[in-house]
């Protein structure tokens, strides 16, 4: 798991880079939560997330917003942290051209910024979103949503209403051409604090089902 450096739209970017084990692995970018909350690419969720995928074979990087860490420039609300993450994916298509596909995956106001991405880039062909402030930002962007994916919440959580997140599961239901599912962890609180276990067990069970080579979702 190398520490890397890489250029960003306010100066380096820090992060940390497992290369792809094989020609044309696909690429998943990990996004942590929100800077201003103490979140960082080291967050236990957004590990989970990028070993998983590291553990499936695939070329994997977390790193740290602008202002997080070792990476360089301030809180942007969101609008910079966008190109972050753009400028995150671009270094390691520079690196790996030849993905055969690309995930993001995202945890809270990583998962906002994920799903923005996903409306950027065509190459993204699945998400994982854990905990999407569906009650915080506005959503609507995704019309339609251009991939199929999962959106994991806490049935307790004190942060999202598990209302809000349906609400956004509900409309994105209304899409034709994409899948998405859906799982609430009972007692989950908004960081998972005492089911990880649980979390990681819904994700990696999609994971399995959407990398299937019969898999009825593309």
């Amino acid at each position: 798991m190398p520490d890397v450096i890489f250029p960003g739209p306010e100066g380096r970017i820090e992060g940390r880079f497992s290369p792809p084990p094989r020609p044309r692995a696909p690429v998943a970018l990990i996004l942590h939560p929100h800077p201003q909350g103490g979140g960082t690419m080291n967050d236990r969720i957004t590990q989970a997330m990028y070993k998983s995928f590291v553990a499936r074979g695939f070329a994997v990087l977390r790193f740290n917003f602008r202002g997080v860490g070792r990476s360089q420039g301030t809180f942007d609300n969101g609008i910079g942290e966008l190109s972050d993450a753009a400028s995150a994916l671009d270094w390691v298509q520079s690196i790996h051209p030849e993905a055969q596909t690309t995930w993001v995956a995202g945890f809270s106001f990583g998962a906002w910024i994920g799903m923005q991405l996903l409306m950027r880039r065509p190459e993204i062909r699945g998400f994982l979103s854990v905990a999407p402030p569906a009650n915080m930002y506005d959503f609507s962007f995704l019309a339609p949503c251009p991939s199929s994916g999962i959106i994991v919440a806490g049935g307790s959580d004190e942060i999202v209403p598990p209302a809000a997140v349906q609400k956004l599961v509900d409309k994105l239901r209304t899409q034709k051409g994409i899948t998405i599912h859906h799982d609430e962890i009972p007692r989950a609180n908004h960081f998972f604090e005492h089911e990880l276990e649980q979390l990681m067990k819904s994700l990696d069970n999609y994971l399995d089902m959407r990398l299937a080579p019969d898999s009825p979702i593309r």
